[in-house]
């Protein structure tokens, strides 16, 4: 099969915002493909690159080989291409690299360089995420869809699975189970404003501190010991210091959920970038690791000496984990008895500087790849009044209406205002009608990507932090910003300062 044909069915995907019309386009390309190209088809049209990381970041795309006039190129041999840049290592092997980039690129159209350069960078949407591809392969494969989600869960990646289902059928994605040493997609939690409305008095419910940390899961299989992150990257051998935890712990196979993040020695969170930093560098980790330990904290065990324990209660898995794992080892938790109660945790874990805390439902199963209420995170929630600067033109079911946008804080010393970040988040399809035509009536140009407002509108942000940033002019950014509500009661003049915003960051 041809790129180019996964090409035109992303344009599709994109251009359209019925999901039936997203799922039959992703159907005709699976059937079509043959089982050698089903899960490079599956992978490339989630925007995920098979590689995971080749070694080429958005510098190395800045300068492209001119276009080829016509489609030559596979999909496998994108793939053997990409896998040949990946596997680059050693002296030179930048220039290396950029030389197989260069020649790869050349045999591509424009049209399919833009497409492998999202690939590449992590940054391809065009609507076809989970919601999508796993109806596609239920619906190609004749598998029922709750099978292929939790294989997909179990998994990690939905690719392996489209494999399996159209190629084996029902019995092929029912084998598909956990494999230590191969990551889960993570449980994921849903979101309460407050400790009382998380708290259920009808259920057996515990509260456990929230840490701004770095979720890891860990894989032990005798020795050998494999760390990865929420987004199912490995980060071995960048935590060394973890890997000889977990190597200690008295058992042969596990897989265990948790955190890692970097204290104080009085045992306090340091900024979450400073957690971020360390486990994002793979240079030198036992230097890494003198100047800056991090400790795991897990709450969560999965799997105990060939026994899967994803579908046992959470009470079982913490009985388990309990007996495996000394406290050190383990997230702070306590029963709940009441509200009082639950809320004096959380007043006590804020107080710590720490994240927030996490509802459970010790009666659920590990949902992996899911949210629900089987575990309901509170966090401290932070607003601000902003002006947005400028607006993005949305893509996949946002196509056409004006999305995301430039966040300032009104700067009194220049009488400007500075940039703090952007979030798509909390917007309602009547959000997205309204601030189209809003910000069509600002707009200082009509950019094809980004258009500039003129700085009048006020919106209400909620954020969960503030991170020091390189990227923005005032040093700072917001952490997981979303819309509240536009202020049309509030003119520029009245919104809030980057002196404000420093203040509320400590500086």
């Amino acid at each position: 099969m041809l790129l180019h044909e996964v090409v035109v069915t992303s344009a599709a995907i994109r251009a359209t915002r019925s999901r039936l019309a997203k799922r039959d386009a992703v159907v005709h390309l699976l059937q079509a493909a043959t089982t050698h190209e089903v899960p490079l088809v599956a992978a490339y049209l989630a925007g995920v690159l098979p590689q995971r990381r080749i070694g080429v970041g958005w510098r190395g795309l800045r300068t492209v080989a001119p276009a080829a006039a016509a489609p030559q190129v596979t999909v496998t041999e994108l793939d053997s291409a990409l896998s040949e840049i990946a596997a680059v290592h050693g002296s030179g092997a930048t220039g290396r690299r950029a030389g197989l980039l260069a020649g790869l690129f050349a045999r591509l159209t424009s049209d399919e360089q833009r497409f492998v350069g999202g690939l590449i960078q992590g940054e391809l949407r065009q609507g076809a995420g989970d919601g999508v591809m796993l109806t596609a392969i239920a619906a190609a494969s004749g598998v029922p869809e709750a099978a292929v989600r939790r294989a997909v869960m179990l998994a990690g990646f939905a690719a392996p699975v489209a494999a399996a289902a159209m190629d084996g059928g029902v019995d092929a994605v029912a084998a598909i189970g956990l494999v230590v040493g191969r990551p889960v997609r993570p449980m994921l939690a849903d979101s309460s404003p407050a400790v009382g409305d998380a708290v259920d008095p009808a259920r057996e419910q515990q509260i456990e501190t929230k840490l701004d940390g770095i979720r890891i899961q860990a894989h032990k299989d005798g020795d050998d010991v494999r760390l990865f992150t929420r987004s199912l990257e490995e980060i071995t051998d960048r935590l060394p210091e973890v890997v000889e935890i977990v190597q200690a712990m008295p058992a042969d196979r596990l897989v265990l959920d948790g955190e890692a993040i970097a204290l104080t020695p009085e045992g306090r969170p340091l900024p979450f970038q400073v957690t971020g930093a360390r486990t994002a560098s793979s240079a030198d980790p036992e230097r890494l690791r003198a100047e800056t330990p991090v400790t795991p904290k897990f709450f969560d065990l999965l799997h105990l000496n060939g026994c899967d324990l994803i579908d046992a209660p959470l009470r079982e898995r913490q009985r388990a984990l309990a007996d495996l794992l000394p406290p050190e080892w383990r997230i702070d938790a306590s029963a709940i008895e009441s509200v009082a109660g639950a809320q004096r945790f959380f007043d006590d874990r804020v107080a710590a500087a720490h994240e927030g805390v996490v509802v459970k439902d010790l009666d659920a199963p590990y949902a992996a790849g899911r949210r629900g209420a089987g575990w309901i995170k509170v966090k401290p929630r932070h607003t601000l009044d902003l002006v947005v600067l400028a607006v993005e033109w949305g893509s996949g079911r946002r196509q056409g209406f004006l999305s995301n946008i430039h966040l300032g804080a009104r700067d009194p010393a220049t009488g400007g205002f500075t940039m703090l970040g952007k979030t798509f988040k909390g917007m309602t399809d009547e959000m997205l009608r309204w601030q189209t035509a809003r910000f069509t009536e600002l707009a200082t140009d009509q950019g094809d990507w980004v258009v500039h407002v003129r700085p009048e509108q006020v919106v209400e942000i909620a954020f969960d932090g503030l991170q020091r940033s390189s990227r923005y002019p005032g040093g700072l950014a917001l952490r997981f910003a979303r819309v509240i509500r536009y202020r049309d009661d509030k003119s520029a003049e009245e919104a809030d300062t980057i002196d404000t915003v420093r203040t509320l960051a400590g500086g």
